[in-house]
């Protein structure tokens, strides 16, 4: 069936190209063909940015001997990123129209973060959150805005939802204020509480009626998002190794990092992409479940890029700290990294005890690569690449079984 014009109509929900405001109304989740928009990619580039600075004064804080400090600022940091890029992320999912209006408060929401990035070195070293707040305040506002439209053209439990949304977005911003106006040591408290108080809006919002999110959509956006922060884990240890052998004329020193570093993010990369999850993601409470665990995958995959600086620095000698130091900021976020994909995402593909211990026991082996002083992260490396071979080849085995036992069967 074509339309008067020749070409075949658009799916029921789907964005018509950008031009005069329309309503906001739900998407189909069983659209097909569903993929990132060129929108969605600009945002997420975008907020990479911010992951960059949060990782520069990761590695600031680690190598001047502050780590604890710094793993601190750089969780509520990360917090912030995180949760406005999903808030976005399933909003769209379900919303997006592509209109004027929707390109306009996406683009504010993307300036929103340029402010919040900008903020970042001051929250580090001064426990300075006014930036980093009003960088939220205009994401989290512009978000707000568009759950309001919904509202404006929803009836019934979708009305209700979206009115939810927006409410419990707004109280949160007033919450947030207690980082700028608050004495610092009652700061972490307040981040405890408001982070809390975040993750809980959306399973509020939702009890009565669930947005229509799309599985394979979600699933994308996060795989796309997931290879953007491994991106920019492999452009900031190329920097850093880059400006060590200039400066230093270093270069035996650093292979044995590059070589595993690049290990590492290569066995990261075939990890979580070996499986297609949104097959997986049929319910709402597994799509909570999966997309807030998140968290812990996109932190600790752009963490390993800061451990690398981190094992760079301290080769060369600019790092005040000790060889275990430097490589526990390389194998602790891998091994994190390992175990929250497993939890998250391979362990639901995974057949017999075998292939599910796979990654539990490379996390271990990881953790004891630290030990290993300037050898660290080759091994750490190796031990990751390990684990994709090893799972190749039980897959391979588990497959040949599989079709041997259909031969059988159907010969019989």
């Amino acid at each position: 069936m074509t339309s008067s014009s020749g070409q075949a109509p658009a799916p029921s929900g789907a964005p018509q190209p950008s031009g005069p405001v329309r309503r906001l109304t739900a998407r189909g989740r069983d659209e097909a063909h569903r993929v990132a928009s060129p929108l969605e990619l600009f945002f997420d580039l975008c907020f990479v940015v911010a992951v960059s600075q949060a990782g520069v004064q990761l590695v600031h804080a680690v190598t001047e001997g502050h780590a604890a400090d710094g793993i601190l600022n750089y969780a509520m940091a990360f917090f912030a990123i995180w949760w406005a890029w999903m808030n976005f992320s399933w909003f769209a999912s379900a919303y997006d129209n592509d209109d004027v209006l929707y390109r306009v408060v996406t683009l504010v929401q993307i300036a929103g973060v340029l402010v919040l990035a900008a903020g970042i070195s001051k929250a580090f070293t001064d426990h300075d959150f006014l930036l980093v707040w009003l960088g939220y305040v205009i994401m989290r506002l512009a978000m707000a805005a568009q759950w309001l439209r919904v509202a404006g053209s929803a009836t019934g439990a979708e009305r209700t939802t979206a009115l939810r949304y927006a409410r419990g977005v707004l109280l949160c911003q007033v919450g947030w204020l207690g980082l700028v106006v608050l004495p610092e040591p009652a700061r972490l408290w307040v981040f405890l509480v408001m982070a809390v108080a975040e993750l809980c809006v959306p399973l509020y919002a939702e009890k009565d009626h669930e947005t229509s999110w799309h599985p394979h959509h979600i699933a994308e956006r996060y795989g796309l998002f997931t290879i953007i922060v491994l991106g920019e884990t492999i452009a900031s240890a190329t920097v850093a190794v880059k400006s060590a052998v200039d400066e230093h004329d270093a270069l035996a020193e650093l292979l044995p990092i590059a070589a595993g570093g690049l290990l590492i993010v290569f066995s990261a990369w075939w990890i979580y992409f070996v499986v297609p999850i949104h097959g997986h993601l049929r319910t709402s409470g597994r799509a909570f479940i999966w997309g807030y665990g998140h968290y812990l995958v996109f932190a600790s995959a752009a963490a390993i890029g800061a451990g690398l600086e981190v094992s760079v620095e301290q080769a060369v000698g600019k790092a005040h700290i000790s060889t275990l130091s430097a490589s526990a900021a390389v194998t602790l976020p891998t091994a994190l990294y390992l175990l929250t994909v497993w939890v998250l995402h391979s362990r639901h593909f995974k057949v017999g005890l075998a292939q599910q211990l796979v990654l539990p026991v490379t996390a271990l082996l990881v953790i004891c690569c630290t030990f290993l002083g300037d050898w660290a992260v080759l091994a750490a490396g190796l031990v990751s690449a390990a684990a994709v071979v090893v799972g190749v080849i039980l897959t391979a085995r588990m497959a040949g079984r599989q079709r041997a036992a259909s031969a059988t069967a159907s010969a019989g």
